[in-house]
């Protein structure tokens, strides 16, 4: 008998009716002789609603009692949910946040599971029971009600597994699985029958919106295998686990953008010791992620730096670097929001030369300038125009021969 969590997004329940569908297809699991734990996200459109509710109240909530709010959504959903099952004949039991035992930090808004108490949870599965957990919630040291942040019930379905040591987890979306890229750009894109934690890690961090980063740690870190599948269709999807040999022979898996980007350059700054902290710091400390950093080599003791951070932060950041710049004596700062980021990501990168050559070539047979380069083992990322964004995204589709050889023909 398997130990299954399975995990749908808020367009899975989106109505009473598709929570039925969800219903019958977990009884449809326990009767093939598997125990279920299954996590539910809020309702489509019912977690927006709540935060236009609290604006309506106070145009900066309390973060304390906008989580209490956030976390209503997924209350709604488990408990129709349970509700169905019931109806339906079999036994289920809902379980909140803190009934589930998920102990998070203190951070309201983005809190982190720092473990799972899984005894009450164990007792209801040997009660041959269903167990409904609410998504995207916990409660931390002060028994205060959090939030894990958007797509954070991917990351408790995900932990539940790795705490219950669970043979799969699996998580139902609106999508059939993980593709070569995104089949709104690419019309040929292949979806991949098996993908590493390692691969699906970069993948999600460089934009792809199919899991959230955060599972994929816990996954990577607990060795959880993943199924992600349509809640729509019957058809298997894409499995993400743990890395070996055969998937390093892949030179390269997937192409993903990210046009939430923005870039940041300071002019002329002094090359001296201790600048860069001066200039970073304040933007660590206000929570802001900086992405890519260049800085190009000393010229008459200046230089220039250049950094992105993502859209969202980045006029905060504007503002905090001009103030370190007038302190430090830099000339100038810039900005440019009109930027998007292509990477392309593989396991086999490791051991194939001349994947960035082929890259690049791509991306120049379509005059698309590349204005800044990272690189890790399994990834290469460029930063580019973003009016050029899909038309990068095709050329690095077709160059490293990506697209499914049965939907061209």
């Amino acid at each position: 008998m398997a130990l299954i969590v399975q995990k749908y997004g808020g367009s899975s329940v989106g109505s009473i009716e598709k929570i039925r569908k969800v219903a019958e297809r977990v009884i449809e699991a326990c009767e093939s002789g598997n125990r279920l734990v299954v996590v539910l996200s809020a309702m489509a459109g019912q977690t927006d609603a709540l935060i236009k509710l609290s604006k309506e109240i106070a145009e900066t909530p309390d973060s304390r009692e906008l989580d209490v709010l956030m976390a209503t959504g997924e209350q709604v959903s488990v408990s129709l949910f349970a509700m169905a099952v019931k109806s339906m004949g079999y036994d289920c039991r809902s379980l909140l946040g803190f009934q589930a035992a998920i102990h998070t930090d203190q951070i309201y808004g983005k809190a982190r599971i720092r473990n799972i108490d899984t005894d009450r949870l164990l007792k209801e599965l040997d009660k041959n029971r269903i167990v409904a957990v609410a998504g995207f919630q916990g409660i931390d040291e002060g028994r205060n009600i959090t939030t894990l942040g958007r797509g954070g019930s991917d990351t408790t379905a995900v932990a539940l597994a790795a705490a219950l040591k669970a043979d799969l987890c699996e998580i139902f979306t609106d999508v059939e699985g993980v593709f070569s890229a995104d089949p709104n750009i690419c019309t040929h894109a292949k979806k991949l029958k098996r993908i590493s934690h390692e691969e699906m890690l970069e993948l999600a961090s460089l934009g792809a919106k199919v899991l959230e980063i955060r599972s994929v740690e816990f996954a990577k870190k607990f060795n959880v295998p993943i199924h992600v599948r349509s809640s729509f269709t019957r058809n298997e999807g894409t499995m993400v686990v743990s890395e070996n040999k055969e998937m390093e022979k892949v030179m390269v898996s997937g192409v993903v953008f990210d046009r939430n980007q923005a870039r940041i350059t300071m002019v002329k700054v002094p090359d001296r010791p201790g600048i860069a902290f001066k200039i970073f710091d304040p933007v660590f400390k206000a929570g802001i992620v900086v992405d890519m950093i260049i800085q190009n080599t000393s010229a008459e003791g200046l230089v220039d730096l250049t950094f992105t951070v993502t859209k969202t932060d980045f006029q905060e950041t504007l503002e905090l670097v001009r103030e370190v710049a007038k302190e430090i004596g830099a000339e100038k700062v810039l900005g440019d929001q009109n930027i998007a980021k292509v990477s392309i990501v593989g396991l086999g990168m490791r051991n194939h030369a001349g994947v960035a050559t082929t890259m690049f070539e791509a991306l120049s047979k379509d005059n698309i300038n590349i204005s800044m380069i990272s690189t890790s083992e399994i990834k290469i990322s460029c930063v580019i125009e973003e009016k050029y964004t899909e038309l990068a995204v095709r050329a690095l589709h077709e160059a490293f021969g990506l697209g499914d050889e049965k939907e061209k023909n």
